[in-house]
């Protein structure tokens, strides 16, 4: 048995006006899943919890982004997230404030035997 990566879904978050980091992730790991419905669990009869989850959040700057946050936005299984460089910010001179965008993957693995799955 290992883990094995059943699902990947990409999201995009922003803070327009308040330059929080952990906004905008939270916001953009919202928008990845909002993108998914794991009905396998489900159809399955698989424990949800049983999975592993894995955010990487992409900032211009990751020192700033509150990972307890961001990970209790992942409902099931055990969450690990990581922050690296990445995302945008876009600057408005005029008003002093900066627009922060981020970037996330949300990684879903489950443990699974080894050999290939057979339809029968």
């Amino acid at each position: 048995m290992s883990l094995k990566r059943l699902i990947l879904e990409l999201g995009t978050g922003n803070d327009l006006y308040g330059e929080n980091y952990t906004k905008a992730a939270i916001r953009a790991v919202q928008d990845a899943l909002h993108h998914s419905s794991l009905t396998l669990f489900k159809s399955l009869e698989i424990d949800p919890n049983s999975m592993w989850v894995e955010i990487t959040v992409g900032v211009q700057n990751p020192e700033q982004v509150d990972t307890t946050l961001v990970s209790e936005q992942i409902p099931y299984g055990r969450v690990q997230v990581t922050v690296v460089l990445g995302g945008m910010n876009i600057p408005a001179p005029d008003n002093h404030t900066t627009t922060v965008v981020a970037t996330v993957a949300v990684a879903a693995f489950l443990e699974l035997p080894d050999e290939k799955f057979m339809l029968s």
